[in-house]
């Protein structure tokens, strides 16, 4: 993929951190004329030593509102793209496209009184960005948010959920949220034991959220592991929840990032 210089925006790195060996995050600069919604994503770019650049989608973790932008992103072994990233530390160099691109944005949905947010590993990105406008809490009355990870050490940004009941612009709206963490190779106190798949199937996951799954009342984003979504997205039809369109609204929004 090639990006004319005009398409893109030249930002600097502030900050790199790491979760776990192979998922980490970093946080830029931000260009002032950079807008999106929460759940959008950007194309970011980075030089290779070659001097050809690489592109990859990536959802912010930051809010509208935020001064910088911030990403969380798993290293792929041998990948084109992470395999210079990781390598990158604050103060390097980092391209953004001008544009903000997807539809994994509340405006997707009309009605609805109980978003559901379904993420496995790195698709918990847009969903911390939803999480951190105010739009959602004025929205709906009840959120869920099911975080599925392999192991305890990879459940990231666990300061950032349980800090949001103390967000003063909530005013008091924090308790609209219950958060599920969901660990599947291991046993964890606090923590559901089973694929997001396997919870739905059985009812763990609305009898942990004191909800059901209805197409009246409930909108659900599914993001994270495409064979996960799509198995998700298989089910919740069954049940008679519809992919929202632009044509046509419906129940669920899912992300297409290319």
């Amino acid at each position: 993929m090639t990006v004319s210089e005009e398409k893109f925006t030249r930002q600097r790195l502030l900050q790199v951190w790491r979760w776990s060996p192979n998922l980490f995050s970093l946080r830029c600069t931000r260009d002032p004329g950079f807008r999106f919604r929460a759940g959008q994503f950007a194309r970011l770019g980075v030089r290779k030593a070659s001097g050809s650049l690489v592109w990859r989608a990536y959802s912010m973790v930051s809010a509208p509102h935020d001064d910088f932008l911030e990403f969380f992103s798993i290293e792929v072994p041998d990948g084109e793209f992470t395999s210079e990233l990781k390598l990158l530390g604050p103060g390097d160099e980092l391209l953004v496209e001008r544009q903000a691109y997807g539809y994994l944005t509340l405006e997707r949905f009309t009605g609805g009184s109980d978003l559901w947010l379904l993420a496995s590993g790195t698709g918990l990105a847009p969903f911390l960005s939803i999480l951190q406008d105010l739009e959602v809490w004025q929205r709906f009355e009840r959120i869920v948010l099911a975080y599925s990870v392999r192991t305890a050490s990879e459940l990231a940004y666990q300061t950032l959920i349980g800090g949001l009941a103390q967000r003063e612009w909530l005013e008091g709206a924090a308790h609209k949220l219950l958060y599920l963490p969901v660990v599947t190779r291991e046993s964890v106190p606090g923590c559901l034991t089973a694929r997001l798949t396997a919870l739905l199937d059985s009812g763990d996951l609305e009898r942990a959220a004191g909800l059901s799954i209805t197409p009246e009342h409930s909108r659900l984003m599914l993001c994270g592991n495409p064979e996960m979504v799509e198995e998700l997205r298989a089910r919740l039809k069954l049940r008679g929840l519809q992919l929202s369109l632009s044509r046509r609204p419906g129940q669920l929004a899912v992300e297409n990032y290319w």
